[in-house]
């Protein structure tokens, strides 16, 4: 098999002051840039024949693009995967655009032109990446790195992965370096009034500058977990404990620890995990594609929900007026259930397979489905195709919470969703993601018994 890459980043940086987004504040104007934001796209392509020969037939085109974003909308992020799709010849579901869930990063939805000027961008990238396409080798491997901390009380699950994908060009020099990691981009607190890209940024400086290549970073399932490191002059709810790190070079400390678990799980790396194209491997070595499964909201009554919006207040001091008027104006039209589809895309380069949902995805989600594929370079991912709300575990739904409830007392308008899902939804969603992940028919056949499918 042939496979090639192209791949360019362009800066997405606003030019001016624009509303910040992923903290509860009454002010959220940036007051400068700390780093600048970037957008990556690269375009990947499998032909038939081996490399250097002829050129043969094209196979399989998909697009993975990175945005330093707290997430756009749904609606908005798929504007952006037809006008990519309509640029490569390809259909949405072969575009998976994946947010690194920075705290810091403009309001594409309020933001006034800064949507369009961000799709400018990446269809600026796509086009330079289509042009500068190279045949590649790709190599993977997982690292462990400590950077996140689970912040539900008496929760220690932590998805420590760090995925590496590396494309070679025919000389054996890097093209690029792709990382998945797991932690919330939220380094820096509420009192940070400068864009930034969070910890990514820092991570991208120091691993190109060590091995000479570009890195994307995709963000995992890290609806509950924070980042061990922050920089803040206040303790935040998501900071309490010993086992966060307060510091200026908090930043920093984040990317020095991915650092070192790249360079051990390099020199580790096992031979087998590469797909040359001097050899054809088993079957295709790139896919894409999307499936879609219908989740279930059941609102609750408005007693139940004055209990909410009042521990919402006491704990986080969020008013849950406006949704209490609204889960109102619901019950007064005989709405008691809302109903919401949401697409599972699948992107697979060799073994090693990005699945990605919009949800804010509790860790667990990741791990369940890692463990029951038996597959550890199978990494489920939120913030995926857009931003929703959080989707906890059914242990985490029976505890409440900011994660459970509370956010979507703020939040509820963007979501076009008051409350969530039923607590057995997310049984449903792993075992769905497992059903129709592109693993071996000897791997499925395994799954589909010790899940009884």
């Amino acid at each position: 098999m042939n496979v090639k890459l192209g791949f360019c980043e362009e800066e997405i940086t606003p030019e001016r002051p624009v509303p910040l987004v992923g903290f509860y504040r009454e002010d959220d104007t940036s007051r400068g840039v700390l780093k600048p934001l970037l957008a990556q796209v690269s375009v990947w392509e499998e032909w038939s024949g081996k490399s250097g020969e002829e050129a043969g037939t094209l196979l399989e085109r998909c697009v993975l693009i990175a945005i330093d974003s707290i997430g756009f909308t749904t609606e908005l992020t798929n504007a952006l995967r037809d006008q990519v799709g309509r640029e490569l010849g390809v259909s949405r579901e072969k575009v998976m655009v994946c947010f690194s869930h920075t705290h810091a990063a403009p309001d594409a939805a309020t933001a006034e032109g800064y949507f369009d000027f961000a799709c400018k961008k990446v269809l600026s990238a796509v086009k330079k990446a289509q042009n500068g396409m190279e045949c590649v080798n790709v190599r993977f491997e997982n690292g462990r790195a400590q950077i996140g901390v689970n912040r539900r009380a008496g929760n220690d699950a932590l998805d420590d992965r760090v995925g590496i994908l590396e494309a070679f060009g025919e000389r054996e020099e890097r093209r690029l370096m792709l990382l998945r990691v797991t932690a919330h981009g939220n380094v820096l607190k509420a009192d940070n009034y400068l864009v930034s890209p969070d910890y990514f940024g820092d991570v991208r400086e120091l691993l190109s500058e060590k091995y000479g290549c570009p890195v994307m970073v995709i963000q995992g399932a890290a609806g509950n977990i924070a980042p061990k490191y922050f920089c803040s002059k206040n303790t935040p709810a998501d900071a309490q404990g010993p086992q966060f790190v307060r510091s200026e070079n908090a930043l920093a400390m984040m990317a020095e620890e991915l650092c070192r678990s790249v360079e051990k799980a390099i020199l580790e790396r096992i031979p087998k995990n590469s797909v040359e194209n001097t050899n054809a491997s088993e079957g295709s070595a790139l896919q894409a594609y999307s499936k879609e499964l219908t989740l279930r909201s059941v609102l609750p009554s408005m007693e139940r929900a004055r209990e909410i919006a009042a521990e919402a207040m006491e704990k986080c001091h969020i008013d849950g007026t406006d949704w209490l008027a609204e889960l109102s104006r619901l019950h007064a039209q005989g709405i008691s259930v809302q109903e919401e589809k949401a697409e599972v895309q699948y992107f697979r380069i060799a073994q090693f397979c990005l699945c990605g949902m919009a949800y804010e995805l509790m860790t667990e989600f990741a791990l369940v489905v890692a463990e029951g594929l038996k597959d550890e370079f199978f990494y489920l991912n939120g913030y995926t195709n857009g931003i929703l709300s959080y989707f906890p575990t059914k242990e985490e739904y029976d505890l409440g919470g900011y994660e459970v409830y509370w956010s979507l007392l703020i939040y509820h308008k963007s979501f076009h969703r008051v409350f969530p899902f039923e607590r057995e939804e997310a049984d449903r969603v792993t075992e769905f993601v497992m059903q129709n992940a592109p693993c071996r028919e000897s791997k499925k056949k395994d799954v589909r018994e010790k899940y009884g499918w």
